[in-house]
């Protein structure tokens, strides 16, 4: 028996993208095997996180980078590195600042539920600017001797002050910049973009369109604040005289070791760090183009299968967010015509087994989404008849649904 159905859980067909919430993705096979190679042996994770950071570098052309448990542990431990440095005193207080600059400047238009990921290292975010974004002097008033950085979430890069704009007020005042690119691929060429534009970190999602474990994320950057998000993460439960890191104290790079810091509860485990550097290097290899296509061809048979139900007007979005070129099908749902409102076809998906996952953002708008990026072909086939299904059967629950529970 499946290991769901041991556990009593559906599966679920995913046209609703790479949402933690729906799963993820799914890993290829390659990247499963080496993560159960890499489980059958010990290994220093310190060693491993080095030679990760030779291939992240390499990847985005970053000087050093990072294996971290999600692109969300990647923005906090990223923001503590901005925070604390090398510095034990103020990696051990974490997240108390203790009247140290703490302040990272974001665009409002560009603050979302996520930025909390900034807020937990320590970080208070001060806004700049209005609901149309912010200007270049806006940005530089704004700093003062309480800024410790610049927070930038590229999913919002269209809206506001451009990220090189951003970068040249913030570095010529000597701050850093952490980009939240966690979303924003594809493009691969976002790997190295905005490396190659001056940010100072970028976090990325390894569960996403790397088709990595879900649990994986990587920062790449520059090395001195790399080395910090290390010795904030690793198991510091070491000696001075044997610690592997101890050229840090050799050199006067470092004046102790800081004790466990405030990413110890993010920790990548070893089988995560290789699934993620097998699943990067097969990401880097793969053909883009047809992949787009693929999207497209997707998205448009999906259009054309639901536009034949009465109540249902549809069209393909070309791209998802824009600049990334992820074909989606768009649903206008009329519930007089359709028999049920968008919001009620949600709630109708999800009592079916499998159950159907879509995008409901503006679902009480009547508009519902469907992302192709992890629908397999055969999947267009039965979310069609789903939505035909309802449109038969308008206010009850679709047929081969598990019975409603009593109370």
């Amino acid at each position: 028996m499946p290991v769901y159905a041991q556990l009593g859980v559906r599966t679920v067909i995913n046209a609703r993208g790479n949402a933690t919430l729906a799963g993820g993705t799914l890993m290829d096979q390659a990247v499963l095997e080496a993560m159960a190679e890499a489980a059958r042996s010990f290994v220093r994770i310190a060693d491993l996180e080095v030679a990760a950071s030779q291939r992240i570098a390499a990847a985005t052309g970053a000087e050093a980078g990072y294996a971290t448990c999600g692109a969300a542990a990647a923005l906090t431990l990223g923001t503590a590195a901005i925070l604390a440095g090398l510095d034990p005193d103020r990696i051990d207080r974490l997240p108390q600042t203790d009247g140290r600059p703490d302040g990272m400047l974001v665009q409002r238009v560009h603050r979302n539920g996520y930025d909390h990921l900034v807020r937990a290292a320590g970080a208070r975010l001060v806004e700049v600017g209005g609901p149309e974004g912010a200007t270049a002097d806006e940005l530089e008033r704004a700093i003062d001797d309480r800024i410790a950085g610049v927070f930038f979430q590229a999913d919002e890069e269209p809206a506001g002050l451009p990220l090189a704009d951003t970068i040249e007020v913030a570095h010529r005042h000597g701050l850093p910049v952490l980009v939240d690119g966690s979303v924003n691929l594809p493009p691969r060429t976002n790997l190295r973009r905005f490396i190659a534009g001056g940010v100072d970190l970028v976090a990325f999602s390894g569960g996403k369109t790397i088709r990595g474990p879900q649990a994986s994320g990587f920062l790449a950057g520059r090395a001195d604040l790399i080395r910090s998000v290390g010795l904030q993460h690793q198991d510091l439960d070491v000696l001075p005289t044997t610690w592997s890191g101890r050229a840090l104290l050799e050199t006067g790079a470092l004046t102790r070791i800081p004790s466990h810091g405030i990413g110890r509860s993010m920790k990548a485990g070893k089988e995560e760090i290789v699934g993620l550097l097998v699943a990067l290097e097969r990401y880097l290899a793969r053909d883009e183009a047809a992949e787009i296509a693929r999207w497209r061809r997707l998205a448009d048979e999906l259009t054309a299968g639901l536009s034949e139900i009465e109540g249902l007007e549809t069209w393909t979005e070309p791209m998802s967010p824009p600049d990334r070129p992820v074909a989606r099908t768009a649903i206008r749902v009329d519930p007089a015509a359709y028999g049920r409102s968008a919001t009620a076809v949600v709630q109708a998906f999800e009592r079916r087994d499998p159950i159907i996952m879509l995008a409901d953002h503006a679902s009480a708008d009547g508009i519902l989404r469907l992302d192709v990026e992890n629908l397999r072909d055969e999947e267009v086939a039965p979310i069609v008849d789903a939505f035909a299904e309802l449109a038969a059967t308008p206010g009850s629950a679709p047929r081969g649904a598990p019975a409603a529970r009593p109370g």
